[in-house]
């Protein structure tokens, strides 16, 4: 994978970022019946008061991961894959990726939230190490399921 750039963003990727995210997330649209999230998200503004790692491969923006600081740990907001390039492995080297930017700040644990109806993610997560914390009814045919990974 040498040929991977992987920065943090800067302002001037907000475009960068909004395209990518809505084509990742477009294929959840049927299921969850509306956009999610990330999708309607001001990433003008996000850019500027959140963390976002960006892995680019020949000028195209391939993977991003959008983080949080919540004092002991680490919020994976957002990862993101581009349609072609989902399967790769991507979306799992940006999680390691937050694994990492929390261990070396000194935190404990990473956490992200999905859709319960998108059991192919909660399934990565599981696969990844992530535990169940809890499940909550957001509004009627969302249910939210909250996940954690312990870091070493």
């Amino acid at each position: 994978m040498d040929a991977f750039e992987l920065r943090q963003a800067t302002p001037a990727d907000a475009a960068a970022i909004r395209e990518l995210t809505r084509a990742a997330y477009a294929k959840w649209v049927p299921p969850s019946g509306r956009e999610p999230k990330p999708m309607t998200v001001d990433y003008d503004a996000a850019v500027l008061i959140h963390r976002f790692d960006l892995l680019w491969l020949e000028g195209e923006l391939v993977a991003l991961i959008e983080t949080v600081d919540e004092g002991d740990v680490l919020l994976v907001e957002n990862v993101a894959v581009a349609p072609g390039r989902q399967g790769l492995g991507l979306g799992t080297r940006m999680l390691a990726l937050s694994a990492e930017l929390a261990g070396s700040q000194g935190k404990k644990r990473v956490r992200l939230y999905t859709n319960q109806l998108w059991a192919e993610n909660i399934r990565l997560y599981l696969k990844l190490g992530y535990v169940i914390d809890r499940e909550e009814d957001v509004r009627p045919g969302l249910v939210r399921v909250h996940m954690s990974k312990a870091l070493a």
